[in-house]
């Protein structure tokens, strides 16, 4: 569904669990950091309010949106991490470099969840320009930190 339908932070209470006992994973791209800094908040605060312990989440950086895979995967590889979410931006240029970008970001992040058998969440957002990256992190359309952390708890209710 195109987001200006439908507010990010908006979801239904289906397979919301207690989460008081889940251990979190935030990696986080430095790339876009006003954009990336607003997911993560939004992220965490959802988390919170749902019930994750402080202690339980953790957050490690990655350089960009590219980085991510990687960064997730040494993460999910962790026994004692539930779930995994990762943020980044990628902004559309005037170059092919976006598509390929995230191409292989939309992937990698895919592949982590498959082999490690747990969530890794892609809470990516991929705009035009840079209004539409403030307006999905915690702008009018909501926040996609929000989004990514609910679909986490979700996953683990699954």
């Amino acid at each position: 569904m195109a987001t200006s339908l439908k507010n990010l932070s908006q979801h239904t209470q289906e397979n919301i669990q207690d989460i008081s006992d889940k251990t979190f994973a935030l990696v986080v791209a430095e790339w876009n950091d006003e954009i990336t800094s607003s997911l993560y908040s939004g992220a965490i605060e959802t988390l919170l309010r749902y019930g994750a312990k402080k202690e339980n989440i953790y957050r490690k950086n990655v350089p960009g949106s590219f980085e991510l895979p990687l960064g997730a995967q040494w993460l999910a590889k962790l026994e004692e991490i539930d779930a995994v979410i990762c943020l980044g931006c990628v902004i559309q240029g005037e170059t092919r470099h976006f598509d390929f970008i995230c191409d292989a970001v939309a992937n990698g992040i895919t592949q982590v969840g498959l082999k490690y058998d747990k969530p890794v969440i892609f809470g990516v957002l991929t705009p035009e320009n840079q209004q539409q990256a403030l307006d999905r992190a915690g702008g009018k359309h909501g926040n996609k930190g929000d989004e990514a952390a609910i679909t986490a708890i979700k996953m683990l209710g699954f």
